[in-house]
């Protein structure tokens, strides 16, 4: 079976990233509001960064380890974020789901059409039982992205994380296949 690596939306489409994406994804993800909430996105965010994450991403897909989609806007056919499946357990058939985008695209749907179209492949194309995803507890805004793309949250993990020089909880989320909207 051939993956498809592109799956289009209404506004957004996703793909497999291009090195080419690498002054749009260092340009949207170089803003400390972006890396605010996320647990691997260093800041500030090196300026080779981009280009090391596309290879990155790219081996990790041909080890069939990980799958990172630049989220496009149609309109102007430009990567604003990038959604991914990351931590793939084959044997139980599950993974984790990441995601950031630009922060003047926040709040326009975009991140949740972008997670709609991420899980469509992660339970059609890769026959994923489940999804999960964390984030911090303070993350408002990802919270309510999850919970409309039909996550459910599933655990509290006290002081599971350290940034911003304190601990933070950690919310665990998470949608099986029949449950999807995308099957």
């Amino acid at each position: 079976m051939t993956m498809k690596l592109k799956i289009d939306g209404k506004k957004i489409f996703i793909r497999k990233l291009k090195i080419s994406d690498a002054k749009d994804l260092y340009k949207n993800v170089k803003d400390k509001e972006v890396t605010k909430w996320t647990a691997n996105i260093p800041c500030p965010y090196p300026k080779d960064g981009a280009v090391k994450f596309i290879r990155k991403t790219h081996y990790k897909t041909k080890k069939k380890k990980g799958y990172a989609f630049g989220i496009i806007l149609k309109e102007q056919n430009k990567l604003i974020g990038v959604v991914d499946i990351i931590r793939i357990d084959w044997k139980n058939k599950n993974a984790e789901l990441g995601y950031w985008i630009g922060k003047k695209y926040w709040n326009k749907g975009l991140t949740t059409e972008a997670i709609k179209l991420i899980l469509k492949f992660a339970f059609k194309q890769l026959k994923l039982h489940k999804v999960y995803a964390n984030l911090f507890e303070k993350n408002i805004g990802s919270k309510k992205v999850l919970e409309k793309s039909g996550f459910k949250l599933e655990g509290k993990f006290k002081e599971a994380r350290f940034k911003h020089n304190k601990w933070q909880n950690e919310l665990k989320y998470g949608i099986l296949a029949k449950y999807s909207k995308q099957q």
